[in-house]
């Protein structure tokens, strides 16, 4: 049959050259059959519009050919769950931050927005798409290559099946807190109120060389709001390092006291803190032009700690969520056990 021929054909082009007269035959013999069969429940020869209708239950010959190939991937279902964590990891922490910054410094760094011919937010933000998409696509190509040499060399060599259950992590419990970084918050912040405490006046002096740095009013205010927070962290450091697990009450006044710290830092960059800077064997109008330059910068750093701050709040708050997820946990066990005992 014409169209028969034609499509066995179409299979062979796609067929791997040392197997294709063995896969044809095969596939040629089972065609064949299932026309015998229905030609002998009809009692007559199958006219061209019933074999090609036995044809496309088959399928395309690209189809049928492949059932025949070699199963391959680019990264294959062993690796590919590693694969996607991998770009999830570099989504959240190169891209995201990436453009967060950039619409950071378009949103609150003016000479960054005149340099873009319209010079206002939106034209700004519109310009991000072009970085955006280069960016993203150098990082997810440089982890897909990786991880498609790591899936020809892992089917070589199987590295991926030798392995010692023994060697896994333990368990871990995600409302512990290790001692180790409770003792090391407890010294910092011991150390910090320590020379915290020696800076206290407006006017600081640096060695012997009596050079100076004046700072201005609103140094009072950082003054005791940080140092208020070192205190704070002190006291939640030692209850942690007693009772080294979350509770709500303890992760709650984390929050506060870190949104009361990015607040304080977000002000600071913004006060322009550094009025003067005082040394003897340099000119007043360099000092000045240096002092500027500190405080353009810092004002420049607001959207990097704006960012970073919320971060950390998002954080603590998954924290207050997780903690009380798990101390609702247990009722709900009792609940499910036959409910709570009668009083």
């Amino acid at each position: 049959m014409e169209l028969l021929d034609r499509y066995l054909q179409a299979v062979k082009f796609w067929l791997p050259k040392a197997q294709k007269q063995d896969i044809i035959a095969e596939l040629s013999e089972d065609i064949c059959s299932q026309i015998e069969e229905k030609e002998t429940e009809l009692g007559r020869k199958l006219n061209e519009a019933e074999v090609e209708a036995i044809l496309k239950q088959l399928g395309r010959p690209l189809l049928v050919a492949n059932r025949y190939l070699p199963q391959q991937y680019l990264i294959g279902p062993v690796l590919f769950p590693i694969y996607r964590f991998v770009l999830k990891i570099v989504g959240l922490c190169y891209l995201v931050p990436w453009v967060l910054v950039w619409i950071g410094l378009m949103t609150f760094g003016l000479s960054d927005r005149a340099q873009h011919p319209s010079g206002s937010l939106i034209g700004a933000l519109a310009s991000l798409w072009g970085p955006l998409w280069l960016a993203a696509f150098f990082a997810f190509g440089v982890v897909t290559i990786v991880f498609a040499i790591l899936e020809r060399s892992q089917a070589k060599s199987r590295f991926l099946e030798d392995w010692d259950p023994r060697k896994l992590p333990p368990v871990r419990d995600p409302n512990q807190i290790s001692r180790a970084s409770s003792i090391f918050e407890l010294a910092a912040n011991t150390v910090f109120c320590m020379w915290w405490v020696g800076i206290r006046s407006p006017i600081i002096v640096l060695g012997q060389s009596a050079a100076r740095i004046t700072l201005a009013p609103a140094w009072r205010y950082f003054f005791w709001g940080f140092l208020f927070l070192a205190f704070a962290n002190i006291a939640t450091s030692g209850v942690n390092l007693l009772r080294p697990h979350w509770t709500r009450a303890r992760a709650s006044v984390r929050l506060v006291t870190d949104v009361i710290g990015v607040a304080l830092f977000c002000w600071l960059c913004k006060a322009g803190i550094l009025v003067e800077i005082s040394i003897p064997t340099v000119a007043p109008a360099k000092t000045l032009e240096i002092a500027n330059a500190i405080n353009l910068w810092m004002s420049r750093s607001f959207p990097i700690v704006f960012i970073v701050g919320v971060v950390i709040a998002a954080l603590d708050v998954h924290r207050i969520v997780r903690v009380k997820t798990a101390d609702t946990r247990p009722l709900r066990g009792v609940a499910a056990a036959g409910g709570l005992p009668q009083q």
